[in-house]
């Protein structure tokens, strides 16, 4: 069953991709390949999936926010909130994954932002050559 949902999550997510070039929505891209790497290192079971996706959604939205209106200049505030945000969502996202679930999410998280940067990385380079 699990098989089945990894495979029906990663071509939604193609097609979702493939749909989303040709309206040129690269944030829409994006959010998609995170769902799917984050389901994938996780390791998510359909019962967890349910219960977690709408709690990351909601956590997603107060991230973005932060990062939308920051409140200082300071850089260093600005991780506090974002810090602050997390410890918010801690129990959450212990209760429906568990400790060590919650904190592989963090280090997901980490982990797509370095792809997604290596990336668009290789992407300049190919361009300016």
């Amino acid at each position: 069953m699990k098989k089945i949902l990894l495979i029906l999550l990663f071509f939604s997510a193609a097609f979702s991709m493939q749909a989303q070039d040709v309206g040129g929505n690269r944030q829409e891209k994006i959010e998609a390949l995170k769902i799917a790497f984050i389901t994938q290192k996780l390791q998510l079971t359909p019962s967890e999936a349910e219960k977690f996706w709408p709690l990351y959604n909601q956590y997603n939205e107060e991230v973005k926010g932060l990062s939308k209106n920051p409140s200082s200049n300071d850089v260093l505030e600005n991780e506090q909130q974002l810090l602050n945000v997390r410890k918010k969502y801690r129990a959450s996202f212990e209760k429906v994954l568990g400790p060590q679930k919650m904190n592989n999410l963090f280090n997901a998280e980490r982990d797509f932002r370095n792809v997604l940067i290596k990336r668009l990385k290789a992407r300049n380079q190919q361009r300016n050559r």
